[in-house]
């Protein structure tokens, strides 16, 4: 009975997470609690809450041990359900819905020397749904799954030892990639560019960084920071084909944070990405197969395939690939 009481106590812990969510309301971003499925908009359960997640993010130091209490009050039943209503009727939005920037590590690539990063196009960013795709992103379209930590507090110069308190949670990221676009940069020597620039899905929810100590995993020898074993998986179309874990990042968050922040403010509403997880690409999975077996026809994502990246503790977001009404190509033949 004692062993059974106690992992009783054990799974309520675990569940017990804030979850923020941001929705469409009245053509305005709405910031609520996600709890058993319910939406609880954050400034009707009470009047100290901001209605948005940027300015939750801006006041994080006020609103945070706020949100707390409310988050536990909806959860002991002191808050009535009659105040929420259900999550799959909303018209979820990404939870940061104005972010400041959003920068790409290296986050998993164990042969670069120091964490490296580039910036994304933020104004790309978007919830689960629809992910419009133009017809030279469709010639080798990809995803590409990771986990993204959301910054809290104003800094400069943050070392790593400090830098897990600038960090207000996590959410599920997927980073859309036309690879014909990357292959022409590579020509051009161009980076990034057009190959990362027209879809960023992150969501569903923000989870703030205390709840998930449970996720915590021994940090690896001489790095510095809090070392996260997240499990990261994907699928199309309903299949499963690719799992990996955080734990196996060859930088933490923390040293990421160090290399973004040296000589440059980070403010709350960044966005920093982990990198692509282990095999976590199309492309990835094609260099494997292909090394295998020379005939291998490598695969692209179509239109109508969905695409869902789950992330432990975090939560699912579900993608579908739409081509857009136009044949026009910029692209050489």
């Amino acid at each position: 009975m004692v062993l059974v009481r106690l992992f009783n106590l054990i799974s309520d812990l675990k569940v017990k997470r804030m979850k923020l969510v941001s929705y469409l309301l009245e053509g305005h971003d709405q910031l609520a609690f996600l709890v058993d499925d319910l939406l609880y908009d954050c400034d009707l359960v009470h009047p100290e809450l901001p209605n948005s997640m940027n300015m939750f993010l801006n006041y994080w130091d006020d609103m945070y041990p706020v949100a707390q209490r409310v988050n536990e009050s909806i959860k002991s039943g002191k808050v009535s359900r009659d105040k929420g209503f259900a999550f799959s009727e909303a018209h979820v939005l990404c939870p940061v819905t104005f972010p400041t920037s959003c920068r790409e590590s290296n986050g998993f690539n164990a042969t670069d020397a120091v964490p490296g990063l580039q910036f994304l196009n933020h104004h790309a960013i978007q919830g689960p749904g629809n992910i419009l795709c133009m017809p030279d992103h469709l010639l080798k379209l990809d995803y590409e799954m990771k986990v993204a930590a959301v910054i809290c507090k104003y800094g400069r110069n943050i070392k790593a030892a400090e830098a897990d308190d600038h960090i207000g949670g996590f959410l599920v990221m997927n980073q859309f990639c036309a690879r014909a676009f990357e292959e022409e940069n590579e020509q051009l020597q161009g980076g990034f560019a057009k190959g990362k620039d027209f879809s960023i899905v992150l969501g569903p929810c923000l989870v703030t960084t205390d709840e998930l100590e449970g996720l915590l995993v021994e940090g690896k020898p001489d790095h510095t920071g809090k070392n996260w074993g997240f499990t990261i998986k994907a699928s199309m179309n309903g299949v499963n084909t690719t799992e990996a874990n955080t734990k196996d990042m060859n930088w933490t968050f923390a040293e990421i944070i160090e290399r973004a922040s040296y000589g440059a403010t980070l403010q709350p509403g960044d966005i920093i990405s982990s990198g692509t997880a282990l095999n976590g690409s199309l492309a990835d999975l094609n260099k494997a197969r292909i090394s295998e077996d020379a005939n291998y026809t490598a695969q692209w994502l179509k239109p109508d395939d969905i695409v869902e990246i789950e992330i432990e503790g975090i939560g699912k977001i579900s993608s579908t690939i739409v081509a857009e009404e136009s044949a026009f190509s910029i692209l050489p033949a």
